[in-house]
């Protein structure tokens, strides 16, 4: 490997026994400081601004919690697929659905644990600070019974890691993190930066916390997506957003080969001014994206309220039930509508069928049996994807 000088800003390459070079990150804060001037501070008022209209959007909206679910699904899919996974928002609502079929990619389970991942740690936040034991807890979560899950969940690594290509050796990698043994002593001195009380804006403590964590590597497996829920995390934690809306692996699956660059740009040159104005940059883009995302939902929920009050008359309560339950979990059966409305199947069948003559609900099996219907119009505002017709 043709390791760079680095600045040692970020850390040093150290040669190990066997003659490999390792890179052991310094602590943080970067010595010299960040100089947080000029397009810097730019980049962090209009980040800032951004996340604050994000934020008020989401709350503005009628029990802002039926919704945030949609965009945690959105941001598990999407950091799943930079590791590789080729499930889509579809298969991961089909699955916890159950509505598997032969074409669904195997690694939609990979997808369905980031979203248990990423709601236990919201819960464990409540009782449990951003630290080891939460991102320990968080990796078992993520890589139980999936690929990768027989590579220890939920510990710290006892061997050397590396990243590259497929094939490369410790000899050939792309860049070797630090040893094993370095990792827990290493993995503290993040966890008391992030503890400690400094003059770091939330938001610039959060991206270097990011770029530390992935250049650590503790786990043999799933640490870039484990990575990614840190910032989730670290945004609700420090109350920069109230609700985890912000799916920044958007921006880091569009531009993944300039994410990877970044950070390895920060290991051998020291270039953390660079990476915080790509960090930046992602977040108020992304920020809009959800803000706008927030404000159709308020126009389609709207928009299916009038048409239910006006058209479904003695059944719009029952109606409005099952819409509402709809943003939370927009597949569902008539046996399910049967059940959150507390009518006889034939009423729940006819009310489905209406809710679909409305446009609220599609069939999506193409089956006489065991049917399933899918909420289309909101589905839509969290995919690019086509929505297929009939999945099965």
């Amino acid at each position: 490997m043709d390791t760079p000088v680095p600045s040692g800003r970020a850390g040093r390459y150290m040669r190990q026994p066997t003659g490999y070079r390792a890179f052991i990150p310094a602590p943080l804060p970067p010595d010299p400081p960040l100089a947080l001037h000029g397009e810097l501070q730019s980049l962090l008022s209009q980040a800032d601004r951004a996340l604050g209209r994000l934020d008020g959007s989401v709350l503005t909206l009628p029990n802002p919690d039926l919704f945030v679910f949609m965009y945690v699904r959105k941001e598990a899919v999407l950091s799943s697929q930079i590791e590789g996974t080729q499930s889509s928002l579809q298969d991961l609502l089909a699955a916890e659905a159950e509505l598997f079929n032969e074409h669904m990619p195997r690694d939609v389970d990979e997808v369905v644990n980031y979203v248990r991942a990423m709601r236990l740690g919201l819960t464990r936040l409540a009782e449990l600070p951003v630290s080891v034991r939460l991102i320990r807890e968080i990796h078992a979560e993520l890589m139980q019974g999936v690929r990768g899950g027989r590579l220890t969940p939920g510990e710290l690594r006892r061997s050397q890691n590396w990243i590259g290509p497929a094939g490369c050796t410790l000899a050939t990698a792309s860049f070797v993190p630090p040893p094993h043994e370095e990792v827990p002593q290493i993995l503290g001195e993040l966890e008391k930066f992030l503890r400690q009380e400094d003059e770091l804006p939330p938001l610039v403590k959060i991206a270097l916390a990011h770029v530390q964590f992935e250049t650590i590597h503790p786990f043999l497996d799933g640490n870039g997506r484990v990575g990614r829920l840190l910032i989730t995390f670290l945004l609700t934690e420090r109350g920069v957003l109230h609700k985890p809306v912000l799916y920044l692996s958007h921006y880091f699956r569009r531009h993944r080969q300039a994410y990877y660059e970044h950070l390895q740009a920060v290991r051998d040159r020291g270039e953390w001014e660079r990476w915080l104005a790509f960090f930046l940059r992602g977040v108020s883009e992304v920020a809009g994206e959800a803000t706008e995302t927030a404000r159709r939902i308020q126009l389609l929920r709207e928009q299916h309220r009038s048409a239910i009050t006006d058209r479904l008359g003695r059944a719009a309560g029952n109606g409005h039930r099952v819409l509402e339950s709809l943003f939370n979990r927009p597949i569902v059966t008539v046996a399910d509508v049967q059940t959150l409305t507390g009518t006889t199947y034939a009423a729940a069948n006819t009310l489905v069928a209406r809710l679909a003559g409305l446009g609220v609900l599609a069939e999506m099996t193409g089956y006489a049996r065991n049917r399933r219907f899918r909420y289309e119009p909101y589905v839509r505002l969290f995919t690019d994807e086509p929505l297929p017709e009939h999945p099965t």
